[in-house]
């Protein structure tokens, strides 16, 4: 027999705010939708903090048994749902981008986003496993944000689950606008052809690209974002500068000053619930603090998917730019880590260390070669 959830997909405003303040919103929009009969509440992306490239993040992030993970399970207890939100998570020596999910009796299960999108690096690091809540409600997939834009991780989930659990918070990137000190402001999708092409196909990520995944698993999806205006500083303002800057010498002059630079742009505001076809069931109006409530039909086995994966829509010098990003960025993670939290954070891992130490031997040996080849050069 087929089981049903009343599903809420909570949407906040994302500008930052003291964790107090923060909580104290989230309680009386969880309250609210407790009391129409939710089961299962979710709370965008950092809900607990905002959203906003700075150093603040380092000491935002919390243990386990910190303020917001505490008032999670309380309100969980309180209101007799389950309830799911994103924080920064201060681990034992790292920092994550973490979506709990807390039962009303206290369980709770920890999934680690997989995938930073681009500056998020600088504040965290990524996890590498897939979660899977399983709940009297069923079995619960997580994902968090931009990971849900990676096709191979939708396909790590593929007949294992019975419902996707999203907590997102992005800000249209396809669509930022720099602003110079000035005055001077320059659209991304004016700077190079791959801002033009992020442009082009970034509309759909949150909406149609996501539920046509969720729909080839064939199971419903909860999606959260957060809304209003987004205006952050750039972490390594002259790099990043730069990078978007590589076509456009009228904006070299600017390099100097790039520390003084911001982006601006606004939030998704695609946080609904959709069913198994990836119907929206219900959705929250832009640039609104509340929350959407729909029953969900859970299929009688663990689907899984009848056709071959569709295509995301999404090009892939995106996916590549990204991943120079987070490589650029991991040094920039590890020293502020270790300034605000200790000598401890961010330890190097063995396949990093092994690939540093293969990358010296083989500069060693290129060396000594390079020596040798010239002595018997010189005596011929």
């Amino acid at each position: 027999m087929p089981r049903t959830i009343n599903i809420a997909a909570i949407q906040m405003a994302a500008q930052p705010a003291p964790v107090p303040q923060r909580l104290e919103r989230a309680e009386k929009l969880v309250t609210q939708a407790a009391g129409q009969g939710a089961q299962l509440a979710v709370l965008p992306e950092l809900f607990n903090s905002g959203y906003e490239y700075s150093d603040q993040n380092y000491v935002l992030a919390e243990r386990m048994e910190g303020q917001t993970a505490t008032w999670m399970k309380e309100s969980a207890a309180r209101h007799q749902l389950y309830l799911a939100g994103s924080f920064l998570l201060l681990d034992e020596e790292d920092i994550y981008n973490t979506l709990l999910l807390v039962a009303p009796d206290g369980r709770a299960w920890r999934y680690d986003k997989n995938y930073p999108w681009m500056w998020e690096r600088a504040y965290f690091r990524p996890g590498h496993a897939i979660t899977i809540a399983d709940t009297p409600l069923g079995k619960l997939g997580l994902m968090i944000c931009m990971d849900q834009g990676r096709a191979e991780l939708w396909a790590r989930y593929a007949g294992k689950v019975d419902a996707m659990v999203i907590s997102s918070c992005p800000p249209t990137m396809q669509d930022l606008t720099l602003i110079f000190p000035d005055g001077k402001r320059v659209k991304s999708k004016d700077l190079n052809p791959l801002q033009r092409q992020i442009y082009l196909a970034g509309g759909e990520i949150f909406g149609r690209y996501l539920r046509r995944q969720s729909a080839w698993l064939g199971v419903p999806v909860v999606n959260t974002t957060g809304t209003g205006h987004f205006s952050s500083g750039i972490p390594l303002p002259h790099l990043s500068l730069a990078m978007y800057g590589v076509t456009r010498p009228d904006l070299w002059p600017y390099l100097p000053r790039a520390g003084a630079a911001r982006i601006e742009t606004a939030y998704f505001n695609e946080t609904y619930v959709a069913d198994a076809s990836g119907r929206v069931l219900a959705q929250v109006p832009p640039e609104t603090e509340h929350y959407a409530l729909a029953q969900v039909t859970l299929a009688e086995a663990l689907p899984r998917p009848r056709t071959a994966q569709p295509d995301f829509g999404l090009p892939a010098s995106v996916y590549q730019f990204d991943d120079f990003a987070n490589s650029v960025l991991a040094p920039v993670y590890r020293r502020q880590a270790r300034r605000v939290h200790g000598p401890q954070m961010a330890p190097v891992s063995h396949q990093t260390r092994l690939w540093l130490g293969a990358v010296t031997v083989a500069g060693l040996a290129g060396y000594l070669l390079g020596k040798t080849i010239g002595r018997k050069k010189k005596f011929l």
